[in-house]
């Protein structure tokens, strides 16, 4: 009986099989590489309603962050600036310019602005602006930055988003938090650094810390303020 198919034919079973296997993993390598908030989420910056700049207003002309976002210290939320804040200044200030129609409207009208949130977590997760900005943690008092989570946002015309806010962003912190710390009367600061002193600070505050939900829990510190173990935070601290 005369053969159907060529000898090369034997091999297409194993020649299948690896291509499956490694499609497979090429498609999980890019899901989890590719879609993973550092490539879907760093860099977001939606138009807003009007062209706000952050360089102009918190760089140049030096507006602390809270007088437009006044809630960050008392509340979850920091708050998008009320119509009533921007014009405070704007009922004075290029009242008649193009760009500040819709807010002029708004004014108006008493409707929103409609500004577009940037920095948001998932709905599931549980963060709060105050604990970590004006409540401070440790005996200390020490705080976490807006410049931390938000970037160099004094010099950004338009705001973008600079950070991952990732579950293992947030625990690279939580494991390490002494790197991050600052007084609590530098938190808007952008330019402010750490000195020798400081860091010797940090470092006692970070040992004292009780993560969320974990009030009870013990910690094995060493030397340089890392943690023994990566339990820094319970799930119930941040998925309530």
């Amino acid at each position: 009986m005369a053969q159907i198919f060529r000898r090369w034919t034997n091999s297409l079973p194993q020649v299948g099989t690896a291509a499956v296997l490694g499609g497979g993993a090429l498609a999980t390598f890019v899901v989890w590489y590719w879609f993973a908030p550092a490539h879907t989420d760093v860099g977001y910056a939606p138009a807003q309603p009007i062209p706000y700049s952050h360089k102009l207003h918190a760089g140049e002309m030096q507006i602390d962050c809270r007088y437009c976002h006044h809630t960050v210290e008392k509340s979850a939320h920091a708050g998008v600036p009320s119509t009533q804040v921007c014009m405070n200044c704007h009922r004075h200030v290029r009242k008649d310019s193009a760009l500040l129609k819709p807010l002029r409207d708004s004014w108006d009208n008493g409707t929103s602005v409609g500004w577009k949130r940037v920095h948001k977590v998932p709905d599931y997760a549980y963060f709060n602006h105050s604990a970590h900005v004006q409540l401070g943690v440790g005996k200390n008092r020490a705080a976490v930055g807006c410049v931390t989570c938000h970037g160099r946002i004094d010099e950004m015309a338009l705001v973008e988003q600079q950070e991952p806010l990732s579950m293992g962003w947030c625990l690279d912190c939580h494991d390490n938090p002494a790197a991050n710390l600052r007084p609590v009367d530098k938190v808007t600061d952008m330019l402010w650094r750490a000195d020798d002193e400081w860091r010797l600070t940090a470092l006692a505050v970070a040992k004292t810390l009780n993560p969320p939900g974990s009030r009870t829990q013990a910690f094995k510190w060493r030397d340089d303020g890392t943690l023994e173990t990566r339990a820094t935070a319970s799930c119930n601290g941040c998925h309530r």
